[in-house]
């Protein structure tokens, strides 16, 4: 593959400009970096730039880690993919199935009503809940938001989106460590890897070089603080850095994390996500896109009010693309552009 980095860097310098986009964006072949730029501010009112050291929300990307610790449970033998919920937790909601094991929460085949159902979401910057955001500091606090109604479909039928399931997940770990979920991905994931400028950190106290995340209005924008859970949990909230997500695939890839049999199992298509394209796929924490020459991407993504993420990575050409906005929707057309300029690269 030949790769003109002088004109990728014209090119997508360009649609920075273009869009005016917030974030960071790092594009890596093997251990070379083809591009890496920040733009935008971290904090607009103060004029604080963002750098490539900024830390970012990434929002559903999150999951992954939340999977990684359940990984990490299931290597010590503290459960199974098969082990049932009830076995590890009490659910006072007499209509969630009896039948729904570890499994099902990590690949969204779990059925369970969702307290955040995306399929019902019109406008993600205003979402509200039945309690208020600053009350969601761990997983067992959001339990009060979980609608007591009747399963989708029954555990394993077929693939919908959950973010309840994973902070069941979250519940689980808790009880499984007897450690904040916070705490155990962050000694069991973030400090064992040397992810260290990642964490689950207050809205209301953010650490330096951590950028805010801001929701655009007509001629006018506004934060996200009163948008979402003041501390991140096992469905989403974490915040990392362009050079820790680096890091993690490396290590993840390299069976640092989970050992090569839980990798395999974790990166190869579960479930047929058709919600989400013709050729997307599910598996363990990872979404797969299977491309029609049979190049497969894993990658892991998240958005929400004042954060856009995606994180790709294609193991044949050893291609990783990280683009993170703290805006709602500023990654996604960066994302367009630099893979329509690595395509027209590719075939030179």
């Amino acid at each position: 593959m030949a790769i003109d980095q002088a004109e990728i860097e014209q090119i997508l310098n360009i649609s920075i400009e273009e869009q005016a986009f917030s974030g960071v964006i790092s594009i890596r072949q093997k251990d070379h970096v083809l591009y890496a730029r920040a733009a935008g501010y971290a904090d607009r009112s103060n004029k604080i730039e963002n750098s490539l050291e900024t830390r970012f929300g990434i929002a559903s990307g999150t999951k992954f880690f939340t999977a990684l610790a359940i990984g990490k449970l299931i290597e010590a033998q503290k459960l199974s993919f098969s082990t049932p919920l009830k076995d590890c937790i009490t659910l006072d909601f007499p209509r969630y199935s009896q039948e729904i094991t570890i499994q099902h929460l990590l690949t969204h085949t779990s059925g369970i009503p969702d307290y955040y159902d995306e399929d019902r979401i019109e406008d993600f910057d205003n979402v509200t809940l039945s309690i208020p955001w600053y009350s969601l500091r761990g997983p067992k606090d959001y339990l009060a938001t979980f609608p007591d109604e009747a399963m989708k479909f029954a555990p394993g039928e077929r693939f919908s989106y959950s973010n309840g399931g994973y902070i069941l997940l979250g519940v689980v770990i808790e009880e499984l460590t007897g450690m904040k979920y916070q705490d155990f991905v962050e000694q069991a994931i973030f400090k064992a890897i040397g992810m260290n400028h990642s964490g689950y950190f207050a809205l209301n106290k953010l650490p330096e070089k951590t950028a805010m995340g801001y929701v655009e209005e007509e001629n006018s924008w506004r934060t996200n603080i009163y948008n979402l859970p003041i501390v991140g949990a096992s469905d989403g909230g974490a915040f990392t850095t362009v050079d820790d997500i680096t890091t993690l695939w490396k290590v993840f890839w390299g069976y640092q994390i989970l050992p090569k049999e839980l990798v395999e199992i974790y990166a190869q298509p579960y479930v047929k996500a058709e919600t989400e394209g013709e050729h997307t796929y599910y598996g363990h924490g990872l979404w797969i896109c299977e491309k029609e020459d049979c190049n497969r991407e894993e990658y892991i993504i998240g958005c929400d009010a004042g954060v856009s993420f995606m994180s790709t990575v294609n193991r044949v050409n050893e291609m990783q693309v990280t683009v993170i906005s703290n805006t709602t929707d500023g990654a996604w057309s960066m994302l367009r552009d630099i893979d329509a300029t690595l395509k027209e690269e590719s075939v030179r």
